[in-house]
């Protein structure tokens, strides 16, 4: 063989062997699969956690968007509750005028329009809280507005009916106004 083939296959060797890496000793890739399953651990465990923490505000959203929808008008009925306690005000002023000359006609109209205004309110889940006389009081869906010793009537028994209350669906809009007696002699 030439001296040129001899250099040309010594270099060839000596490029391999700087190539060819050193074999590494057992301990240090062992070492680095256990590091490497550590991480894939870690991140499967902060994926699982991101999954459940997503579904978890979609739930939150969809309960939101739902309580929003049921209760998102609780505003406009609040507004319209004077309208309706000033038709009410109107019929029973007519009531007590009766034996006066009280348009029969308009006494209707103003029937007519609380019965239409208390329809929409029901379609849109308002419902009335009328309480009568001699009921029990309901701190959860009454308002006291005086209370006083009235003979013959037990402590928290309804003497008056100032105004109705009503619920949105199960929310308290407003609570019924009452008076209380306070009798504690019974």
């Amino acid at each position: 063989m030439s001296d040129a083939k001899q250099d040309h296959f010594a270099e060839t060797d000596a490029a391999e062997e700087a190539v060819t890496p050193e074999a590494e000793p057992a301990g240090e890739t062992l070492d680095e699969v256990e590091a490497l399953r550590i991480e894939r651990d870690d991140l499967k465990d902060r994926l699982l956690r991101t999954l459940a923490e997503s579904e978890n505000v979609r739930k939150r959203a969809d309960r939101d968007r739902r309580e929003a929808e049921k209760y998102g008008g609780t505003r406009i009925v609040r507004d319209l509750l004077p309208v309706y306690d000033a038709l009410r005000r109107a019929l029973n002023s007519a009531a007590d005028a009766q034996g006066a000359a009280a348009d029969a006609a308009l006494v209707e109209g103003v029937e007519l329009t609380l019965r239409e205004l208390l329809k929409v309110l029901t379609k849109h889940g308002v419902t009335p809280i009328v309480p009568e006389v001699g009921d029990r009081f309901d701190p959860e869906n009454h308002e006291a507005m005086f209370e006083a010793p009235v003979p013959g009537t037990k402590a928290g028994d309804i003497l008056q009916v100032m105004a109705e209350g009503f619920l949105l669906h199960d929310r308290l809009v407003r609570p019924a106004q009452v008076g209380v007696s306070s009798n504690t002699a019974g």
